[in-house]
């Protein structure tokens, strides 16, 4: 039975049953065809193939046998195994088997030579190999014109990219340019021209020649194009490699001319400078003995090579540390105190602590020095006093700004094999600094970032930890450096954004706002003298007096720090340096009369008393991370239907702690003397200013517990008094944090009475003396104690008693 018997591309030779007579002899139009994967064969072109499927060898075979031409054509999808008519294209070439050879395992292997191209008329059914009537088609004999115009110009495409090709025998140009046949040579140039089996049946398909000449002159322009690039490529890249050979052999010569003139070898004379840093650098014995060996590769390693400037760099990267250089005198505990005195005023709990490590270091000087963290409100000067430390303590000065930080490799350094590597910049600092006990300030450590490269905080866990940092490795050196000697010092406005594990590491100092007689002292001290040489003034020629620089706190500025006033005073002084420098006066005294015209109308005034002058407002008392400030809480009542109001940008806890006040007054009624129905009949809005400015925290419980019962009982509070404390619905006050910088500011202020949470007088002694004298203080367990002090229903108590 046939394999083509059940096909459904079976003809008209079936009988009724479904049987297929013994087929007989092929008719003389017919071919035996021979189906092949992704190759196409043109007339003329002699190609092998490789037959191992039961019918192509039984069509081999049988062309053999019958000294009949085999039918070459191309499958549509070369992943079919037993390919049916469906299977094929419709026009193939006819070939001649020149030679058969019988491999291993059965396979086989032919030899075609392409005759004509033919197109399938008709299948046949029965034999044991694909069949089929055919249509022989001819090469059309025209020679117009138009034809030989093409043929030139394919020509001529083809000798130029036998030119572009490397290597190419003369013997294979003369014979396309011996080609005469317009066919002839289209076929050719398809069929070594580096397509798509895809693309060549195409061509194989077009019968009309001027439009196969077209077409594959087409083709044959896209492959030009990519070999004239990859030519010009490879001729700048040869260049190139030639100008460097050429550079290395000059080189070379020049060496060896200086070597027969006597001249000093650079190459010897650079190599014994290296080895002389390295000796004279201080190191360990290890990283000595690695930096040895980086320098004997660097001797075997010629000048022209890409590593020589590298691992150059790198050892005079090593030679440059200070390894065992320090620059600390003998420690003069008494000179760092007048020092520190004399440099910054107040901050006594940080000078206290700077003495305290002279004290420990003078003696026991193989101690660890102290990792230190001033957390305060910007303008406090935390930076400067870095540089007093380093001034108290004979010690080099470096400073790291670590503001937008996100990359760890700025502080670990990168690694030698990127190209610009550098170290990180802990060991670029202490390499400035030029010894390994120098002060070293992180400034604002808050401000670090977290990127895709890393997280730097991460990396400064090492660094910052006196067990590790002893052997703290940078990425750029590759050996252990000694950082334990360093007087590392951290900054920071807010500590909340400090990782915690990163936080344990540092000791840390709060720094809080100045009072107003703190930023006097300082004005008078430092600043008025600093701004007036900065302007190009001497002390005879302008003068400002304390009033004025009074007068400039308090209307002028509101701030934590001194930047602000210190810019103030600059302006004093320039609007003072315009007036002598054109010649109108001599001498300028600036009091506070004159600062209107200079600084124009005052910025701020005292509104404690007008803000307070009416039932339902209570002054409070708040912290921020740049020093504490007054806030108001108004409240205000209408009918409605007993709901709560609460508008200023208030966070969660706030709004939490307004209900709680509510509920806290709902709850004392009776003792308040107010009426239950009143507050089931009204509406009640709390409202805290400034409302463009997020608020949150539980410490605004007291003073709004206060402006609810000021507004339901109809009594002000005392325009001088202001309150801070968290409180639960037993009327218990919670202690809360921030007491210093809320204290400093509300003296700032001009408040007079402060009430505190009774649990929060272990802050007493943080709070300055100034202000201690300048305010009365109440300590309060209970609402009740909050609501008899604020409507002066106590006695007075004393000022500063804790």
């Amino acid at each position: 039975m046939s394999e083509f018997q059940n096909s459904p591309a079976a003809g008209p030779g079936q009988g009724a049953a479904g049987q297929t007579p013994s087929p007989g002899p092929l008719p003389e139009d017919a071919l035996i065809l021979l189906p092949v994967r992704n190759v196409v064969l043109f007339p003329g072109l002699v190609l092998p193939f490789t037959v191992g499927r039961t019918r192509s060898v039984a069509a081999a075979q049988e062309a053999v046998r019958r000294s009949r031409p085999l039918g070459i054509i191309m499958q549509r999808d070369e992943r079919v195994d037993d390919p049916q008519p469906e299977d094929l294209h419709e026009t193939g070439t006819v070939a001649g088997v020149l030679r058969m050879l019988t491999g291993p395992e059965g396979a086989h292997n032919i030899v075609c030579q392409g005759q004509q191209r033919f197109r399938i008329k008709e299948w046949l059914q029965g034999y044991p190999f694909l069949a089929a009537r055919v249509e022989r088609i001819a090469e059309p004999a025209t020679d117009s014109v138009e034809i030989r115009a093409r043929f030139n110009h394919l020509r001529e495409q083809a000798l130029e990219g036998l030119r572009l090709m490397p290597q190419t025998p003369r013997e294979l140009i003369q014979g396309v340019e011996g080609i005469t046949s317009a066919a002839t040579l289209a076929d050719m140039v398809a069929a070594y021209l580096d397509l798509e089996p895809a693309q060549k049946q195409e061509v194989l398909e077009i019968l009309d020649l001027g439009q196969r000449l077209d077409r594959v002159s087409a083709l044959l322009s896209e492959r030009l194009q990519v070999m004239r690039l990859t030519r010009e490529i490879s001729e700048k890249t040869q260049s190139s490699i030639d100008e460097r050979q050429r550079e290395y052999l000059l080189r070379e010569q020049l060496r060896t001319i200086q070597k027969q003139l006597g001249d000093a070898d650079d190459r010897s004379a650079e190599v014994e400078e290296l080895s002389k840093a390295i000796e004279q650098a201080g190191m360990p014995p290890e990283v000595e003995e690695h930096a040895r060996k980086e320098l004997r590769r660097l001797e075997r390693l010629p000048d022209a090579a890409a590593e020589h400037g590298i691992i150059r760099t790198y050892l005079e990267t090593l030679a440059d540390l200070p390894w065992s250089r320090t620059s600390a005198s003998a420690i003069d505990v008494n000179r760092a105190r007048e020092i520190l005195d004399e440099e910054h005023y107040g901050l006594d709990k940080i000078k206290k602590r700077i003495l305290e490590f002279l004290a420990v270091q003078k003696l026991n000087p193989q101690g660890r020095s102290p990792i230190l963290c001033f957390v305060g409100p910007p303008g406090v000067g935390k930076t400067s006093l870095g540089q007093s430390i380093a001034h108290a303590t004979d010690r080099k000065f470096q400073r790291i700004s670590l503001g937008g930080v996100h990359d760890e490799a700025e502080i670990r350094g990168h690694r030698r094999t990127y190209i610009g590597a550098m170290p990180g910049n802990i060991i670029q600092a202490i390499r400035k600094a030029g010894t390994r006990d120098c002060v070293l300030m992180l400034d604002e450590i808050d401000k670090l970032g977290r990127g895709v490269q890393g997280d730097p905080s991460a990396a400064l866990l090492e660094v910052l930890d006196p067990e590790q940092n002893g052997t703290f490795r940078d990425n750029y050196l590759g050996v252990p450096f000694d950082l334990s000697k360093v007087v590392f010092i951290a900054t920071a406005n807010v500590l909340d954004n400090v990782p915690g594990p990163l936080r344990d590491r540092m000791e840390v100092i709060s720094l809080t706002g100045y009072t107003e007689e703190e930023k006097l002292q300082i004005a008078k001290r430092y600043l008025v003298a600093r701004e007036r040489e900065g302007n190009g003034l001497q002390p005879e020629q302008a003068e400002i007096t304390d009033d004025a620089v009074r007068a400039i706190i308090g209307s002028y500025t509101r701030e934590a720090g001194v930047r602000s006033l210190t810019r103030l005073v600059g302006a004093v002084f320039r609007n003072a340096a315009v007036r002598i420098a054109s010649g109108e006066t001599e001498r300028v005294r600036v009091d506070a009369g004159h600062l209107a015209e200079i600084l124009g109308p005052p910025r701020f005034e005292n509104e404690v008393a007008m803000r307070t002058s009416v039932p339902g407002v209570a002054t409070g008392l708040a912290w921020t991370p740049v020093g504490g400030d007054i806030l108001f809480i108004e409240a205000s009542r209408f009918p409605g239907s007993g709901r709560l109001i609460l508008t200023g940008q208030l966070g969660d806890v706030m709004k939490e702690s307004a209900q709680a006040a509510l509920s806290l007054v709902k709850s004392r009624t009776r003792q308040l003397g107010l009426e239950a129905e009143t507050l089931e009949k009204s509406d009640i809005h709390v409202h805290v200013p400034a409302g463009a400015i997020p608020k949150d925290g539980p410490s605004a419980g007291v003073a709004m517990y206060t402006a609810l019962v000021s507004l339901l009982t109809d009594r002000a509070v005392a325009s001088d008094v202001a309150m801070t404390g968290e409180i639960s619905l037993r009327g218990l006050v919670l202690p809360v944090g921030g007491i210093k910088e809320k204290v400093t500011a509300a003296a700032r202020a001009g408040i007079r009475k402060v009430l505190l949470p009774a649990r929060n007088r272990r802050d007493y002694e943080d709070i300055p003396e100034d202000v201690r004298r300048s305010l009365q203080f109440v300590w309060l367990e209970t609402v009740e104690d909050a609501a008899r002090a604020a409507f002066d229903d106590q006695p007075e108590a004393k000022a500063g008693a804790a």
